[in-house]
C-alpha cells in the first residue's frame, strides 16, 4: 500500500474526496490471482460481486453493450465524466465492448469463454438465451466453466419472468414494512441493500464453487435471486414470526428482541444504546451512578426488562439529557457498554478510524484520481489495494480481443 501525501488534485478545490487520503494502485490481494472471470452484468449486484472478487486477485474481463453499463449514466454526481455509481463497483476491471446480438460479437465471446473460469450474468432467461449466454449453451462451449446468474427472482419459479429493481426486492422481502417509525409509510432501505447483499451472496457462492473445481475439475450453476437474497436478511424476523406467530412492526428502531436497544437523545445530539446481556445492564447502571437500578429485581432478565420496556427507556432518557453525546460515548467506551453516534454519509466519510482502517481514500491510476470505498476486509493486518482505477467504456476492448487473435 502507498499512500501519496501530496498530490495536485485538479478541480473541485473544496470536493470532499480532496480531504481523503491518496493511495496509489498496486499489487493487492492475490488470493484468487490465476482465476479470470467474464463479466456481462450491469448496475449494481452483479459489478459489486466482481469487484469483491477482484480485490481478492481475481482478473474480470467487464463484457459491455456499445452504450455501456447502464450504472456509467446514473447521475448525476459525475466526476472527471464518472458516473460515481459506476465507479463506486466497478475498480480492478477490463472493459471490453461486444455487441452479442451480432455474428461478430458472439464469436469474439465464445473465444473468451474459452478461456476464463467463470462467466457472471444478470439478464432474465429469456435474454439468456437469446444472446446465447444461458447455462446450457455456456456449458457446451466450456464444460467446467462456473456460471453465476443474479436476477430478480431466480432462474426458475413463478417470477422469474419478472422485471427487478433493488426497490422491488426490498418490497418483497419484508425489511420497508419494517423500516420507519410506527405512524410512517414504509420505507426502502437508504441504500442498494439487495443489490449489495446478492452481490455478497454470489462472489461467496463463486468463491465456493472455484474451491470445488480445485477438488473435482467440475464447474457450477449458481442462482442467486435480489429478493431471496434481501428476504434472508430479515432470518432472524422471519423466523421469530413462524416460531411465534407475531408479526413484527415498524417501530422506528426501538422494537427489538434485545429490550433496551435504540436511539436516544443527549444533551445535545442522539446516540445509539445497546444493552444486550445481562453483564451490560449491569455495568450501565454503574457508569451512569445508579448501581441500585440494576439489581432491581422487576428488570432482572431480558424477559423481564421486555414487559417494562416503556419504564426503563423512559428512565434511560431521563438520565442521557444530562450531558452530551461525546461525554457519554467516553463514559460509555470505558465501561465497555455498546455505544454509538448516528452519523450522517459526510461524518462517516470522514471517520478517521475508518480513514485509518483503509476504508475511504482517493485513488491515483496514472492521472485519474477517483474516491472509492475499499474492500473493508483485512487479511495479514493490510486492506485491499486497487490494482487499477474504474475503466473508460472500451478502454481495454483491442487489448483483449488483440491477444485472442495471437497464434
Amino acid at each position: 500500500m502507498k499512500d501519496v501525501s501530496a498530490v495536485e488534485i485538479p478541480d473541485q478545490a473544496e470536493a470532499p474526496w480532496r480531504k481523503l487520503p491518496v493511495r496509489e494502485v498496486g499489487d493487492g490481494f492475490q488470493l484468487l490471482s490465476g482465476y479470470t472471470i467474464l463479466d456481462l452484468t450491469t448496475s449494481v449486484a452483479g459489478p459489486y460481486a466482481t469487484m469483491l472478487l477482484s480485490d481478492f486477485g481475481a482478473e474480470i474481463i467487464k463484457v459491455e453493450r456499445p452504450n455501456g453499463d447502464d450504472a456509467r449514466h446514473w447521475g448525476p454526481p459525475f466526476l472527471h465524466g464518472h458516473s460515481l455509481w459506476f465507479t463506486a463497483v466497478n475498480r480492478n476491471k477490463k472493459s471490453v465492448v461486444l455487441d452479442l446480438s451480432g455474428d461478430d460479437g458472439r464469436s469474439q465471446f465464445r473465444e473468451l469463454l474459452s478461456q476464463v473460469n467463470v462467466l457472471f450474468c444478470n439478464q432474465p432467461l429469456d435474454i439468456q438465451r437469446k444472446l446465447g449466454i444461458d447455462y446450457d449453451t455456456v456449458k457446451a462451449i466450456k464444460d467446467d466453466l462456473i456460471f453465476v446468474s443474479i436476477t430478480g427472482f431466480g432462474l426458475d419459479g413463478e417470477r422469474s419472468d419478472l422485471t427487478c429493481y433493488d426497490l422491488i426486492a426490498e418490497g418483497y422481502s419484508g425489511i420497508m414494512d419494517l423500516t420507519g417509525a410506527a405512524d410512517s409509510a414504509p420505507q426502502k432501505i437508504g441504500a442498494p441493500a439487495a443489490d449489495m447483499l446478492a452481490g455478497q451472496d454470489a462472489a461467496m457462492a463463486t468463491v465456493v464453487a472455484l474451491l470445488a473445481h480445485e477438488r473435482s475439475g467440475k464447474g457450477a450453476k449458481i442462482d442467486v435471486s435480489l429478493a431471496e437474497s434481501m428476504t434472508r436478511f430479515l432470518a432472524c424476523r422471519i423466523s421469530s414470526y413462524l416460531g411465534s406467530g407475531e408479526i413484527p412492526r415498524r417501530s422506528g428502531g426501538t422494537d427489538s428482541v434485545i429490550a433496551i436497544y435504540q436511539s436516544f437523545d443527549t444533551a445535545d445530539q442522539p446516540l445509539n444504546l445497546g444493552l444486550g446481556s445481562d453483564a451490560i445492564w449491569k455495568r450501565f447502571w454503574h457508569a451512569v451512578g445508579d448501581p441500585d437500578y440494576a439489581r432491581r429485581p422487576e428488570f432482572a432478565s431480558n424477559v423481564d426488562r421486555r414487559a417494562h420496556r416503556a419504564e426503563i427507556v423512559a428512565d434511560i432518557q431521563k438520565i442521557l439529557l444530562q450531558r452530551t453525546r461525546a461525554q457519554w460515548l467516553k463514559i460509555f467506551a470505558g465501561a465497555r457498554i455498546p455505544a454509538g453516534p448516528l452519523n450522517r454519509v459526510d461524518e462517516t466519510a470522514h471517520d478517521p478510524a475508518f480513514q485509518q482502517r483503509g476504508l475511504f481514500f482517493t485513488l491515483k491510476d496514472g492521472e485519474q484520481l477517483l474516491p472509492q470505498v475499499g474492500l473493508g476486509i483485512r487479511i495479514d493486518g493490510e486492506s485491499s489495494t486497487p490494482r487499477s482505477a474504474p475503466p473508460v467504456l472500451g478502454q481495454h476492448t483491442e487489448a483483449v480481443l488483440s491477444a485472442l487473435r495471437r497464434p
